[in-house]
């Protein structure tokens, strides 16, 4: 198993807007991945973010070379599309999670 972590970072003058793209677009996008077996989309709470809200896409593959290879292209996909809508009002961060041990 693999795991991404993707965090989008949104300002607060963008907020419905991005929630909105969620709702109609990205889930979408996400139930297309066709080397995606399982994920969660979440809405972050932090005490810490004043200045917008934090969303996150974790994404769980079966191997490495699917996380990697969804990276190079679908992400970069994805990422350019948010990037033209919404410019720096989000921002894309992304964790590779190498689990350790696991109890899915």
């Amino acid at each position: 198993m693999s795991v991404l972590s993707i965090t989008f970072h949104c300002t607060k003058t963008h907020l419905e807007e991005w929630e909105n793209y969620i709702d109609e677009t990205l889930v979408l996008m996400t139930e297309n991945l066709m080397d995606v077996n399982k994920y969660i989309l979440s809405e972050v709470h932090s005490d810490y973010i004043e200045d917008g809200k934090n969303y996150n896409l974790l994404l769980i593959f079966d191997n490495d070379d699917l996380r990697e290879d969804f990276v190079k292209s679908e992400l970069e996909n994805i990422a350019e599309r948010i990037e033209t809508k919404f410019g720096q009002e989000v921002m894309i961060f992304n964790t590779f999670l190498n689990p350790k041990k696991t109890r899915l």
